[in-house]
């Protein structure tokens, strides 16, 4: 939605309504769950080529003298 200026400043002198805050809460829920899917996407992501990057372990073979 595209607000005339002097709309914009009302809203900002006086708050906004309890229907528009609970859209704006619905949007910021929404804006939250996408940042927190998108950051566990790409920890899990991380963890995946930490692992495939890491050198096996080698084993030192004693010469036995």
């Amino acid at each position: 939605m595209v607000y005339t200026l002097s709309y914009q400043m009302y809203k900002c002198e006086h708050g906004l309504s309890a229907a528009e805050q609970r859209a704006a809460d619905v949007r910021a829920g929404q804006g939250a769950a996408a940042v927190r899917a998108a950051m566990l996407r790409l920890g899990h992501a991380a963890r995946r080529a930490h692992r495939r990057l890491r050198p096996a372990p080698m084993r030192l073979v004693s010469s036995g003298r």
